[in-house]
């Protein structure tokens, strides 16, 4: 393929301006957030509108070149890296917020809109769009959507396609799709808006959507609760649920990542506790004291070492800025760190850390885990450097046979990350071969030429 014909086909379409095939350039898009994966695309190219990308996807699917969809690249899965070289389509200059409908509680976006931006404009009509993964402050509502991404408040407000309501897309043929409506009920067919939704791009390139809002809660209280047993703190959480209360948020951090924030903060967290669980509650105000006040009272049941309230909303930012720390922690403290991303029951969650702990120690391999407690979803995260070959291939087994172990808890395989390139060597052996063959013969109706993120999820 002769990609200086197709780098100047694509400045016909988009500008010169708006098309990258330097080589210090490509080097730019060949990698995501996790940065493990690496493969050099053969010509970048941001559209404007939707009408560019089809002529775009035209293009690449005439000369049967692979087409990678990439947002922000916060993922950490691998499914933004072009693994089979070709085009990255690059959707951040697609930025605009078409329109709220407060009436309606819903808002249309192209998708490469920053939910970070998104949530700023919603907030002053007090309206929110619930899912909000780590990566805010980057992340692209497109993106968002081809993972299906979650984040804290999931525990009570559900993932991402509890939320999209229409899809404007580009088929990898080439041809323009509408999915949904912008109506909150909509049975009048097969859901493809649900297929598209964490599809990770293999199937249609989003170019707009359309969104389901909530107006924002009266009230909300942040609560910490440190405990010096890792059990307890995991009984904590069930106790609470079975109560009635279903807390906003519910964060669990472990010892390692509790002694890096307070290092990093100037709050005062005990740094020999086995966890901390962060809470928020929200509603209205007799809701929230109501729902406070069993969040202390049943971690003071179940010996919780020291109870930190937040006095006001400044405090309780203050606290869960503290809590993104972690993340930042974690990823400076290695050469090389691996983020895994697994949900299992949440009253197996404290049994299941501990076997991570212990395969990890017995390895010689350093591990910590955070993880979105009220839901079960885990973040064991591993610290190596891939150029020390022997710890590298060292810390992949135990990654492994953590992921083995997950399947034994009967847990899944991602709970928010998606699958990728990282874990699809786990899809056959975990699951059922219909499944399997049921989705490669769908990725076929949607791309019989195969160019869209080729190499994800399934194939081999």
């Amino acid at each position: 393929m002769n990609y200086k014909e197709v780098a100047n086909d694509l400045a016909k379409i988009v500008g010169k301006k708006n098309v990258l095939a330097s080589e210090e350039d490509l080097r730019l898009y060949s990698y995501d957030a996790a940065s493990i994966w690496r493969h050099m695309p053969d010509v970048v190219v941001f559209p404007a509108d939707t009408a560019h990308v089809e002529a775009i996807i035209k293009l690449a699917n005439e000369k049967k070149i692979p087409v990678t969809p990439r947002g922000g690249a916060t993922n950490l899965s691998g499914g933004s890296v072009p693994i089979q070289g070709g085009i990255v389509l690059v959707l951040t200059k697609m930025d605009k917020i078409l329109s709220i409908d407060p009436e309606n509680l819903s808002v249309k976006v192209e998708a490469g809109v920053l939910l970070m931006d998104l949530q700023t404009a919603l907030e002053k009509k007090r309206l929110f769009f619930p899912p909000d993964p780590q990566s805010a402050l980057g992340a692209t509502i497109g993106g968002i959507i081809a993972e299906n991404a979650g984040g804290p408040l999931c525990v009570k407000y559900g993932v991402t396609k509890q939320y999209v309501l229409g899809l404007t897309v580009v088929l990898p043929t080439g041809r323009i799709a509408k999915f949904g409506s912008s109506t909150v009920k909509n049975v009048a067919g097969y859901d493809l808006v649900s297929l598209i939704t964490g599809s990770e791009g293999t199937l249609a390139v989003i170019t707009e959507a359309i969104l389901r809002l909530i107006p924002m809660p009266k009230e909300r209280r942040t609560i910490i609760a440190l405990f010096n047993e890792l059990p307890m703190a995991g009984e904590v959480v069930g106790r609470i649920f079975d109560a009635g209360i279903i807390p906003s948020k519910v964060e669990l951090l472990d010892n390692w990542v509790i002694n890096k924030i307070s290092k990093l903060s100037d709050l005062d967290f005990p740094t020999d506790a086995a966890a901390m669980l962060m809470f928020e509650v929200d509603g209205n105000p007799d809701i929230v004291e109501l729902s406070s006040q069993i969040v202390v009272n049943t971690s003071k049941t179940m010996g919780a070492s020291k109870i930190m309230i937040a006095k006001d909303d400044r405090e309780a930012l203050k606290y869960w800025k503290t809590r993104s720390m972690g993340f930042s922690a974690v990823f400076g403290s290695a050469p090389t760190v691996i983020a895994e991303d697994i949900t299992v029951p949440r009253s197996r969650m404290s049994e299941f850390i501990m076997r991570v702990t212990d395969i990890c120690k017995k390895a010689g391999v350093e591990v910590t885990v955070i993880g979105h407690a009220g839901d079960g979803n885990l973040h064991p995260t591993f610290m190596t450097d891939e150029n020390d070959k022997v710890h590298f291939e060292k810390t992949k087994k135990v990654i492994d046979e953590v992921v083995e172990l997950s399947q034994e808890f009967d847990g899944v395989l991602s709970g928010e990350h998606g699958i990728g390139l990282e874990k699809k060597r786990f899809m056959r052996r975990t699951q059922d071969p219909i499944f399997i063959e049921i989705i490669k013969q769908i990725k076929k109706v949607f791309d019989p030429n195969g160019i869209l993120n080729p190499g994800k999820i399934w194939e081999d």
